[in-house]
């Protein structure tokens, strides 16, 4: 029976919050800002700012903000700090003039019996020059945060190419959060760990905890707790095989969970007992392939097939989402365009993120993401997967539709494709890309200059001025159902 602490049951890994928080202690020493402490601690963390001359605050306050005021109806010091510690507001930022010449002693005696920091902000320093450097701050740590987890995600990968994968991944896991990571079977006993040794009632705080998820069809996904003086969270892998993850740290950042979701999946597809040298081998194959070694040159090694190749555009912009995607669709055989990490193209997460599954995979809609899928296709037939995974990509976003296969029949596959090629490009050679772009998108929302617009990120005006110019440069009128059907082909022609 658990008996160790409550644990917090999570059905999916969260992801980075929009910004870690940031010290008191960094704000208050900007030489520039001028900031004084009167009361409370300096180590406590702020999530964000807020000003406010209410009376009362608290129905306007989240908790964990700073909170700057000049006094305007401090009317009673004493019940005003009442309800700011009561709203769960992290501190106060106390503004003298124009209202007050010195910060009132009561509100200071106040924040003392309480507990709450207060900061005194000088004349020459304006509410929005606080809140300005705060948010910087919060964007180099935000920054930080990302580099910490990418630079993560990258050792584990390289670890699970080395010879042992699965001690190395632990290694390089238990490395990166600066503590013990455990791999333990379904019945409780540890198949693997790595990372420095932990007293032995986090130890066995940490099995328990991996206890609480089992293998229960269905059941939570990770599970987190405290347990001698550490940090701990487990883990359920991948493959109904029982086997759990458990991570024992001294603290956990914002980007922890991130990091041990990737190794979940990892050691998902690694340490799976039904795995043979047969998989190891395809696996290799693979991702020899997604680093770009022709289909031809791995062809043996992946087997006969067939495989389906995914196309995806989407994600929350964080250099995890992919990885995200692809423990969803349940491979790890994913490569992330430029523009799908981090925003790497300047549209935050714009790339295409291309994946390859075995075609018995189901491939589902994901939430936040557009989804591109190819007809399955036997290893030397990668490349014309890739292009249809490509085509049904557009068309799914033409569409503004979670999901598109690839329709491999209908008429445009009895035209052979060069001499079809041909005749597009010289039909649209009056056209530029961006007119081409803006016609098919208009062609497939079937004339909707709403949806176009949407689509496209256009005016709706925009819209009918470049379809104009479009049956302009053509001399063709587009209300003709046979000049659409005409020119929706030669815009698909490869």
């Amino acid at each position: 029976m658990y008996e160790g602490p409550i644990p917090v049951i999570t059905q999916e890994p969260g992801s980075t919050p929009p910004a870690p928080p940031v010290s008191l202690a960094a704000l208050l020493a900007r030489p520039d800002l001028g900031l004084r402490l009167l009361a409370g601690p300096e180590d406590v963390p702020l999530h964000w700012v807020h000003t406010s001359e209410m009376a009362d605050p608290y129905p306007y306050l989240l908790g964990g903000e700073l909170l700057m005021t000049a006094g305007v109806q401090l009317t009673d010091p004493a019940h005003y700090v009442e309800r700011v510690v009561e709203a769960g507001a992290a501190a106060l930022a106390f503004g003298v003039t124009p209202v007050y010449d010195t910060v009132p002693p009561e509100l200071v005696a106040a924040c003392e019996r309480h507990g709450l920091p207060l900061v005194e902000v000088p004349p020459r320093t304006p509410f929005t020059a606080v809140a300005r450097a705060l948010w910087r701050l919060m964007a180099e740590a935000r920054l930080h945060e990302l580099r910490r987890v990418t630079e993560a995600q990258q050792s584990l990968a390289a670890a699970a190419a080395r010879p042992a994968p699965v001690p190395a991944v632990l290694g390089a896991l238990a490395s990166r959060l600066g503590g013990r990571a455990v791999l333990f079977a379904a019945d409780g006993t540890e198949s693997a760990a790595a990372g420095r040794e932990v007293p032995a009632e986090a130890a066995r705080a940490l099995r328990d905890l991996a206890g609480v998820l089992g293998p229960r069809p269905g059941g939570p996904a990770s599970a987190s707790g405290d347990g001698g003086g550490l940090r701990l969270a487990a883990y359920a892998l991948g493959g109904g095989d029982g086997l759990t993850l458990g991570v024992a740290t001294e603290r956990r950042g914002p980007g922890d969970h991130t990091i041990a979701g990737v190794a979940v999946v990892l050691l998902s597809l690694l340490a799976a007992p039904h795995r043979g040298a047969d998989a190891t081998v395809r696996d290799g194959a693979l991702v020899r392939l997604l680093l770009g070694a022709p289909p031809a040159e791995v062809a043996g090694a992946l087997g006969p097939g067939p495989w389906t190749v995914v196309h995806a555009r989407g994600g929350d912009g964080t250099p995890f989402a992919a990885a995200s995607l692809a423990a969803a669709l349940g491979t790890p055989l994913v490569e992330a365009g430029v523009g799908a990490v981090g925003g790497a193209d300047g549209q935050g997460g714009g790339g295409t993120v291309r994946l390859l599954l075995p075609s018995s995979a189901p491939v589902t809609a994901q939430q936040g993401w557009t989804l591109g899928v190819s007809s399955p296709v036997e290893a030397s037939e990668l490349g014309a997967g890739e292009a249809q995974a490509e085509r049904a990509l557009r068309r799914a976003e033409a569409s503004r539709t979670a999901l598109v296969r690839h329709r491999a029949n209908g008429f445009a596959a009895l035209v052979d494709h060069d001499e079809a090629a041909a005749y597009a490009r010289a039909l649209l050679a009056p056209l530029t890309e961006p007119l081409a772009e803006t016609l098919r998108v208009w062609l497939s929302l079937h004339g909707s200059w709403d949806r176009t617009a949407v689509a496209t990120g256009l005016h709706r005006n925009t819209v009918r001025q470049r379809i104009t110019r479009c049956a302009a440069l053509l001399d063709r009128d587009l209300d003709d159902p046979d000049v659409r059907m005409e020119l929706w082909f030669a815009l698909r022609a490869p």
